[in-house]
């Protein structure tokens, strides 16, 4: 049976992917913000990064209540959430040089590699948040990890480029 909350939380089903949905669920982010950022640029992808977060944070909710795992693993909007922030820096870049988002390979690259080392390692930070029973820790401890990567992005980009 169709449900749009499972539909949302699982970002279009891509969660129900194995092994690491979470990794799925970061490249799946990657190719949306890519269409986003194409179509209209870093200023949708962080209008529709602040909508998904809301609605992740909804249809978790919806998702997990009642059960016992309050993050389950095929619940991955927050990947898709934390992705788009990591990817933030590179869709500034974009737009100020005006390229494609391949031109600058190296940082989308970076932001998925960052972000996905960020939530699976859980430093600092992102692992309070990852201890946060409820949805909204589902969804914070991937916004800390997303602007953890972000600044590695952007770092990145300074010692690249100055």
């Amino acid at each position: 049976m169709f449900s749009v909350s499972k539909f949302w939380a699982t970002f279009f089903y891509v969660g129900l992917l194995r092994p690491a949905p979470g990794t799925w669920g970061s490249a799946a982010a990657v190719i949306a913000a890519w269409g986003i950022i194409e179509w209209r640029g870093y200023v949708a992808l962080a209008a529709l990064t602040v909508i998904m977060f809301v609605l992740g944070w909804a249809v978790t909710a919806m998702e997990t209540k009642g059960k016992d795992d309050h993050d389950p693993s095929e619940i991955v909007i927050d990947e898709v959430v934390g992705q788009w922030i990591a990817l933030l820096p590179v869709a500034v870049g974009i737009s100020h040089a005006g390229v494609s988002f391949w031109a600058l390979w190296p940082g989308v690259v970076t932001a998925f590699i960052a972000f996905r080392l960020f939530d699976i390692w859980k430093p600092g930070p992102v692992g309070w948040a990852d201890r946060k029973e409820g949805p909204l820790g589902v969804m914070l401890d991937d916004v800390i990890a997303g602007v953890l990567a972000a600044l590695v992005v952007m770092l990145g980009a300074w010692i690249s480029h100055g």
